[in-house]
């Protein structure tokens, strides 16, 4: 699919490099608005809802935070760890400014790794980010370490 002028401003913006070292897009080569409308479509398969699971991933920062960047367990089942940076990243997309962090989730084999920036592009914009990137959001993980 054709991307529309936002959408190839914002994607040049997730490139390595440009707002990250690492960008948004890993080993994806895929247009922006068709990496979202797969995982968009596996969403839905998977009866998942970006703002449900965006609010889930949120409370699991909040609760990690007190370990003060230390992993500390979670609701009993959850190896959380947050770290802070000093900072901002500013969103692709243009729509706001959020502090820099990571935040690791771990149960059992699954872990994803995320920021205040990655759940405002989950629930606002719907973008896991790419195949490959260190921060992506897999729909699939998500279900099984969430649900």
């Amino acid at each position: 699919m054709k991307m529309n002028f936002d959408e190839r401003a914002a994607y040049e913006k997730m490139k390595a490099g440009v707002l990250t070292s690492t960008g948004f897009l890993g080993s994806d080569t895929r247009p922006l608005s068709d990496i979202v409308e797969a995982d968009e479509e596996l969403f839905r398969a998977l009866g998942l809802d970006f703002n449900i699971v965006a609010e889930r991933l949120d409370t699991l920062a909040r609760q990690g935070a007190e370990g003060l960047g230390e992993p500390i367990t979670v609701e009993g089942q959850y190896l959380v760890k947050s770290d802070e940076a000093r900072g901002k990243l500013p969103c692709p997309y243009g729509d706001g400014l959020y502090h820099k962090n990571a935040v690791s989730v771990q149960k059992g084999e699954d872990t994803v790794i995320y920021s205040d920036l990655s759940l405002h592009l989950l629930r606002v914009h719907h973008f896991c980010q790419g195949q490959g990137s260190p921060f992506r959001l897999d729909p699939v993980v998500l279900k099984r370490l969430l649900f």
